[in-house]
């Protein structure tokens, strides 16, 4: 019979209560039963822990230097079913993140900022990166949640649509098209147009009529991030596309962005999550933080000025 939890704390309580009897009362037990304990105790410990006499009860040679390590048994599985408790109640936790550039730099600082508030001690970390490399940290048990525009992933991973967002064209206010309360695709083919590389625009290929895409796949300059994109709309050279949840990154480049119509089209973003992996506390907390809240991705309206 193995040694128990029960058995120490009975072990702890007579040799600090020096009394069967305060220590029964203490652990709501008869003294029989708390005798039995000990009993099982000395039986599995293969030594005598106490000297008994008629009058006095002392602890014996082994059993003095045992009840220091189990103490310390004791309060080590106290402060694991603290933490444990901690963890629950998100008093402590990790949360790592991977989240697609664009959104790293443009909507999520405010969405772990508000987290934060609400849980001032769980940790969260960022990951900003390409939007496969989101996928291959999810893949790869790296990050515990992935955000990015919609890609290919494989039978191990689950994915949550947080929200999904129309193309909008990017532009400065003294532009002739901001004017317009919207323009269409067919507008494009005569300006000068700063598009961004990678599966971002390359999807337009299959989405668009051939003449549009082939404009677009021709574009006057081809740059990596949306940065820079912004950066040189407002210095005139072009202008370039976005989705919405950019907006206030639009504004703050002094920039003015119109929804682009006949058709339609939209990119999703997804929460990424692995399949074969249960999420601790604090992740399961900021996953259902960003699901209930994923409309704020949104919320901020391009800017008509």
């Amino acid at each position: 019979m193995s040694t128990t939890l029960r058995q120490l704390r009975a072990f702890v309580l007579v040799a600090e209560q020096n009394s069967f009897t305060k220590a029964a009362e203490s652990l709501c037990l008869t003294q029989s039963a708390l005798s039995g304990l000990i009993k099982e105790l000395e039986q599995n410990l293969d030594v005598k822990l106490f000297d008994r006499t008629t009058r006095k009860l002392h602890l014996s040679d082994a059993g003095a230097r045992l009840l220091p390590q189990a103490r310390r048994v004791l309060n080590e599985v106290s402060v694991l079913n603290e933490k444990v408790n901690n963890l629950k109640s998100l008093h402590q936790g990790h949360v790592r993140l991977a989240v697609s550039q664009q959104l790293s730099a443009s909507t999520m600082p405010k969405f772990i900022a508000k987290f934060c508030e609400l849980h001032p001690n769980i940790q969260v970390t960022l990951t900003d990166c390409s939007v496969d490399d989101v996928v291959r940290h999810i893949e790869n048990l790296e990050a515990d949640l992935g955000i990015a525009p919609e890609r290919f992933y494989g039978d191990d991973l689950h994915v949550d649509t947080l929200f999904s967002s129309p193309f909008y064209l990017v532009l400065p206010s003294t532009h002739a098209f901001a004017k317009k309360e919207a323009v269409q695709w067919e507008d494009l083919l005569s300006q000068r147009l700063i598009t961004l590389n990678g599966p971002f625009i390359k999807g337009l290929q299959n989405e668009l009529p051939a003449h549009i895409s082939n404009r677009i796949f021709s574009s006057d300059f081809e740059v990596n991030f949306l940065s820079t994109a912004l950066g040189m709309t407002r210095m005139g050279l072009g202008i370039t596309l976005c989705l919405l949840y950019a907006a206030e990154w639009v504004e703050q480049n002094g920039l003015v962005m119109r929804p682009i119509t006949s058709p339609i089209v939209e990119r999703k973003f997804l929460l990424y999550t692995h399949k074969n992996r249960s999420l601790a506390p604090a992740a399961l907390a900021f996953k259902e933080f960003l699901i209930n809240n994923a409309h704020e991705f949104l919320v901020s309206s391009p800017s008509t000025a």
